[in-house]
């Protein structure tokens, strides 16, 4: 009888120190990478190539996200207001939805998906293959070789994408009200610049820096823990953008609350 009641609490015990444990990992695996950036020699070559694979290659598929999801939200929100006669807010409903929070979080979650694997599975297969700790024997710091420019990367990347999701996601919904629901351009342009505030787009674009900064911060990570071969690195590839997805959500709440709450 006391196997059965204690079974449950042990294994839930382990489960949460397991968690701890990981937690405090990824702390000082950050703590770690973050240190390197202050620390010469400075690897500006492998931190021009993180960028450009963060930045440049994600613009598609972070425009194509942007643009639909305005065009989405002002016919939705036509929709909507269109019962209480309130058409007119369907300007600033997009401009601020989009600044503050689609933008920065649907950019996230997109360069999540790409990049969060991206980086766990090169690392990953470098540490499955013993090239991490040739790293080492040359004389290379694999934190500073491999996980520094990937961090300042993608917190530098992140916030140019979301300014570029900003725009094309406004323009979105502009082209719906436009050429759909008979808005004037002049009018609907004016409605969202007057609505618009310097708040609205740089908590958005502090929101990208943090998202960058987790993002490549998981996939590092993981990548640089996996064991087990190829399926340790599908594992960690998994696991880097399951974990930067939800710490994006989660974070995007504390942000929030910090830039908003009144």
């Amino acid at each position: 009888m006391a196997a059965i009641l204690l079974d449950p609490l042990a294994a839930l015990g382990r489960t949460v120190l397991g968690g701890c444990r990981s937690v405090g990992d990824v702390a000082l695996f950050a703590l770690e990478g973050a240190s390197h950036l202050l620390r010469p020699p400075f690897y500006g070559r492998r931190l021009l190539r993180a960028f450009v694979e963060i930045a440049w290659f994600s613009l598609p598929v972070v425009a194509l996200t942007a643009i639909f999801t305005g065009m989405v939200l002002a016919l939705q929100s036509y929709t909507g207001f269109a019962r209480f006669n309130a058409q007119s807010a369907i300007a600033s409903v997009v401009v601020i939805s989009i600044t503050r929070e689609l933008g920065p979080v649907l950019a996230a979650l997109m360069v999540a998906g790409r990049i969060g694997a991206s980086f766990a599975a090169e690392i990953g297969t470098m540490r499955v293959t013993d090239q991490i700790d040739a790293l080492t024997t040359l004389s290379t710091h694999p934190m500073k070789y491999l996980v520094a420019p990937r961090l300042l990367a993608a917190v530098i990347a992140l916030p140019l994408l979301v300014l570029v999701a900003d725009i094309l996601g406004v323009m979105g919904g502009w082209i719906i009200a436009t050429f759909k629901l008979g808005f004037v351009s002049e009018a609907y342009l004016k409605a969202s610049f007057d609505f618009l505030e310097t708040d609205d787009v740089v908590s958005g674009l502090v929101k990208a820096a943090v998202f960058g900064f987790v993002i490549a911060l998981m996939g590092t990570w993981c990548g640089y823990r996996s064991r087990g071969g190829a399926e340790g690195v599908g594992a960690a590839t998994t696991a880097a953008v399951v974990a930067s997805s939800i710490l994006i959500l989660a974070l995007d709440y504390v942000l929030t609350e910090a830039f908003f709450a009144r």
